[in-house]
Formats: C-alpha cells, sequence, structure tokens
C-alpha cells in the first residue's frame, strides 16, 4: 500500500470559526498557522514543551457525549460544547477533532494581562538601552497585551547584570523572566546541561553549575531562542540596533551540513549571523563557529586586487596572462568543495575544453554529531554532481606532486585551495606556471605566477549541495572589494564560456533536471545521491547524512 504520509485533517473551532488542521499537531503551532497568534514564552517548537510562563492560557472546549452511549449530545442541531472550568496553556494542548478554542474571552484576556504585570514586577524599564529592543517578545506583548500599568508599588529586587555564562554569552539576569528555553536547550538539544536555576520566588537566578561554563559549540543558540534581553552575544552585544539590519539568506559553509542562516549587514558591513529555520537540515540551530565566517570578509590577509608574478595588474591583464599560462603545456586543475555548484560546473568545462586533469582534496576532521559534519567544505557533493570529478576526495595531492616532479604537469590552476598544505611545497610550485583563484594570501599564492582575487560566500550569490544531497541557495550579503570579479565570471572567461548560461547546462545534468537555481525554494530542493552511495572520504568515512539535531 502506497501511502502519502501527509498528516490527517481535522476539523477545530475557534472562537466560533472552522477550521481544518493536522490532527495531533500543538495548537500554538496550529494557530500560528491559521494566523491565529498565541502569545507565549516559554514555549518553543524545537524544544520539550515546560509550561512555565503560562501566557498561552486560553479557554477549550470539546463535545459532550453521553455517558452510557458515547454519542455527541446534540443542542439545537449541533453538538454542545462543556467547556474546561480553568483556562489551559496551549503549548500543552494537541489538536484533537471538534476542539473548541477561546482567544478573546474577557478570561483569556485578563490571564495575559496578570501574566505580563506578574513577570514586569521585577523588569527593569530599560527598553531603550537593552540589547534585545525590536526583537523582544516581553516588549511585543507587553504593549499587545499588557494592562499598561502596574499595580505593585515596592522596590524592585535588582539581579546581577553583565554576569559571564561563558566566552560568548553575557547574562543580564535582571532581565530574565525564567521560560527555561536555555536550560532545556542545552540539556536535550546540545547535549551538555550546564544551566539551572538556584534560589525560589523573586530571587531565582539562571546560572551555571558549580566549575562550569556556556562554552560548547552551541552556546550562542540559547541567545537566539531567549525572548527578552537577557541572554546576549558578547561578540554583537551593544553594536547595532537590529531594525537598521539588512537580512539576507545564506548557507553555513564551516562544513557540509548546510546549516541556513541570516546575515545581518548594515551600507555593506556584516554585523552578526544568525541561523534559519529549515526542518529538513538544521531545525532553528547553528554552531558558534560558522557565526565568526563574516570576519574573513574583512582579514587582513584578504586578496583585493590581482597580480601578475608579484605586481599589480587590471583584472584584464591578470586575466590575459592567466590564460597564456594555462595554454603553455600540459594542465592539471585543483578545484574545491568550497566553490559553489555554478563555479564547478565552469571548471568542468574548463578542465574538458583543455583536457585537464582535476584534482579535489579533502577536507576532513571529527565531527559533532550535530550540525558540524566530517566534511569540512560546503560542496564537495557539487563536485560529484557537476562532473568536476567523479571519485572519491583525495587525501592529499600526492599524485598531483608525482606527475609535477615527473614532468607530465607544467601548468596548474588552483581554486579556494592552499596547496601547500596538501603535499606541494613551494619548491616543487617553482617547477610549474601556476595560477591561483583564491580570497585569501597565502603560501600557494605567494608561489603563484598569476593571482586572480575572488569572492567570498556573503558577497556573491549560487548554490551548494550539502551531506543529504540538499541543494539550497545562499544569497549576495554585501558588495565586494572594487573590481573584484565573481569566481564564476573568471572561471567562465577562463574556459571561454557564459557565465550567464551555467544553469541552463546544469539543468541538462540528470540530478539537476529542471531545475533553476534562481527559483529554488527556501528550505532548498533535495537530490537523488544513491549514484555515489558507495563512495568514501579518506579514512573509510562515508558519504552519508550527518546526524543532525
Amino acid at each position: 500500500m502506497v501511502t502519502d504520509n501527509k498528516p490527517s485533517l481535522v476539523a477545530i473551532n475557534v472562537d466560533g470559526v472552522e477550521h481544518l488542521v493536522p490532527a495531533g499537531a500543538n495548537l500554538v503551532d496550529v494557530l500560528g498557522r491559521i494566523g491565529r497568534e498565541v502569545p507565549h514564552y516559554c514555549y518553543h517548537p524545537k524544544l520539550p514543551v515546560a509550561g512555565n510562563c503560562r501566557m498561552c492560557l486560553v479557554e477549550l472546549g470539546s463535545p459532550m457525549r453521553n455517558r452510557a452511549t458515547n454519542e455527541v449530545i446534540l443542542e439545537n442541531g449541533k453538538p454542545r460544547i462543556g467547556w474546561q472550568p480553568k483556562p489551559a496553556i496551549a503549548c500543552a494542548t494537541m489538536v484533537s477533532p471538534g476542539l473548541h478554542v477561546k482567544l478573546d474571552s474577557p478570561v483569556v484576556k485578563s490571564c495575559r494581562e496578570g501574566v505580563t504585570e506578574m513577570l514586569l514586577v521585577n523588569h527593569p524599564l530599560d527598553c531603550p538601552i537593552c540589547d534585545q529592543a525590536g526583537e523582544c517578545k516581553l516588549q511585543e506583548y507587553s504593549a499587545e497585551y499588557g494592562r499598561g500599568a502596574s499595580r505593585y508599588d515596592h522596590e524592585k529586587n535588582a539581579k546581577p547584570k553583565r554576569s559571564r555564562l561563558g566566552p560568548r554569552v553575557t547574562l543580564d539576569d535582571e532581565r530574565c523572566i525564567l521560560c527555561s528555553r536555555c536550560v532545556r536547550f542545552t540539556s536535550e538539544i546540545a547535549k551538555d546541561p550546564v544551566l539551572g536555576f538556584v534560589n525560589r520566588g523573586s530571587f531565582n537566578t539562571l546560572t551555571c553549575f558549580p566549575g562550569r561554563e556556556l562554552d560548547h559549540n552551541y552556546s550562542l543558540n540559547t541567545v537566539d531562542i531567549c525572548p527578552v534581553g537577557a541572554l546576549t552575544s558578547t561578540d554583537f552585544r551593544f553594536k547595532m540596533r537590529v531594525w537598521f539590519l539588512k537580512q539576507t539568506p545564506s548557507v553555513d559553509t564551516e562544513s557540509s551540513a548546510g546549516a541556513n542562516t541570516t546575515v545581518w549587514s548594515r551600507e555593506g558591513v556584516i554585523h552578526r549571523i544568525t541561523p534559519r529555520r529549515n526542518d529538513a537540515v538544521n531545525d532553528t540551530w547553528m554552531a558558534d563557529s560558522g557565526r565568526e565566517l563574516y570576519k574573513q570578509v574583512t582579514a587582513e590577509s584578504r586578496l583585493r586586487h590581482a597580480t601578475v608574478r608579484g605586481v599589480r595588474a587590471t583584472a584584464e591583464e591578470a586575466l590575459a596572462a592567466a590564460s597564456a599560462a594555462l595554454a603553455s603545456g600540459p594542465l592539471a586543475v585543483v578545484g574545491s568543495g568550497r566553490l559553489s555548484v555554478e563555479e564547478q560546473r565552469l571548471l568542468a568545462r574548463l578542465v574538458s575544453a583543455r583536457g585537464a586533469t582535476a584534482y579535489v582534496p579533502a577536507h576532513v576532521s571529527k565531527g559533532d554529531g550535530l550540525l558540524v559534519s566530517e566534511d569540512r567544505t560546503p560542496n564537495f557533493r557539487g563536485t560529484l554532481v557537476t562532473g568536476l570529478t567523479a571519485r572519491e576526495a583525495d587525501a592529499d595531492l600526492r599524485a598531483l606532486a608525482a606527475d609535477i616532479e615527473s614532468g607530465k604537469v607544467r601548468t596548474l590552476l588552483v581554486c579556494r585551495e592552499d596547496v601547500t598544505a596538501l603535499g606541494l611545497s613551494a619548491a616543487l610550485l617553482a617547477k610549474v606556471r601556476t595560477v591561483v583563484i583564491g580570497t585569501h594570501a597565502d603560501a600557494t599564492t605567494a608561489a603563484a605566477e598569476v593571482v586572480l582575487p575572488g569572492l567570498t560566500v556573503f558577497e556573491k550569490h549560487g548554490t551548494f549541495i550539502n551531506c543529504q544531497f540538499r541543494l539550497q541557495t545562499f544569497a549576495q550579503a554585501v558588495p565586494g572589494p572594487a573590481g573584484v570579479m565573481p569566481d564564476a565570471l573568471t572561471i567562465a572567461r577562463l574556459a571561454g564560456a557564459d557565465a550567464s548560461k551555467v544553469w541552463q547546462d546544469l539543468s541538462a545534468l540528470p540530478p539537476l533536471a529542471g531545475l533553476d537555481g534562481a527559483k529554488l525554494p527556501a528550505e532548498g530542493v533535495q537530490l537523488d545521491g544513491s549514484a555515489w552511495s558507495g563512495l568514501r572520504f579518506p579514512e573509510g568515512r562515508l558519504l552519508k547524512h550527518a546526524p543532525l539535531a
């Protein structure tokens, strides 16, 4: 029997209006999908339900049944609804057939006002200087659902400020509303239960366990999910108001897990990176290490202009010199899993046109079981799909070194790799004419005849294929250095191809048939990677899905 695995739909009644919704779904999520917001603080769709804040209280009812026959009792031809005697939390309620919900009754409104008033009893009135202003749920819900005045006229209980929880997270405890999201995240997702509450009542305080710090590689997710300004990023703290920032969808390039991200920038400067929800890839999380990648844009080693034999040159002069070098003898090409799908396809065209041999080195390290995989490149699968390579990743470039020594290779094109760290010494590079396309200076660019600067992932758009063989798009967040061409255009010029037509070429490949990189859905497209299921990384690591959260 074939099933489509779609959830069955049931009818529920919300303030007198019928809606068809997925059976068994969480009521908070369901009401959000139909445009009926239920205010909440402690609930998070990817964390266990705690029921701490009580902000999501609603009135619930269901059709009454005859105890003897179990048949629905009718009243004027309609089911008679039995309402629960007290409001219930929506976050712990699963949708069931015939469920009735009241969101705007006087009782519900009174509950919201009472909860808001209680949360503000000791909360500081420092919204104008709070780092969370502009994305604070307490600020929003207080204006929308609060009383507008407090009956509490005693001295507020002041709690510690600017407490260090770890190297990347700072706590302003007086703002904490004890929702426990951070506690549940560290325990259930990061599997490092370092956070907890101590003391009681108004003196209840968030802290780390004695002798511990919040120092694991997922600590900043606690800042993302904090609904108020209690947990803040030490790096981003007081740097910029969020309403000034432009948001750009991107992908974490530190590994092949392909966590979806949002790049926050203003006037060409990136200020932070946060996770973007994709239930098929990273839920709503990302590793801390991926949040600092934007700093490579302004690194001192950044390549900002082309050079020919160590002398600064224009882009056209460098391209002419590079073309002459590539045509001078037997050619080898070192590609990279850091290139986009589009760049890899254009490089594959160059390899084919010039009869070159392509090498794609592996970058393998221990994975963490969450969102940092063993493959430390974002797009090695792309080299397989685009035809840049049809074999397993090269642990190093010893085979290429041997070909250079024997004279089989006289010209070398290196794209986004430091080959001196992969088995090719500077002395060996001196025996060939080397052209490099890269973003940062290294030992390879120092030994190259021609250096063509490229753009970082934040300065261009394109696609990657992650370890699940999911094709995902990333967009340009900031402009690149003046005069620097996109890598795809540089490779296309060297290959004699048209970069604007690369997706016409890519869509002819079986895994990408019918796709257009400019029209991919936000969650990406799952490709069929079965053709490469038997390939292995060095040290016997299979090309397989990362064990995501």
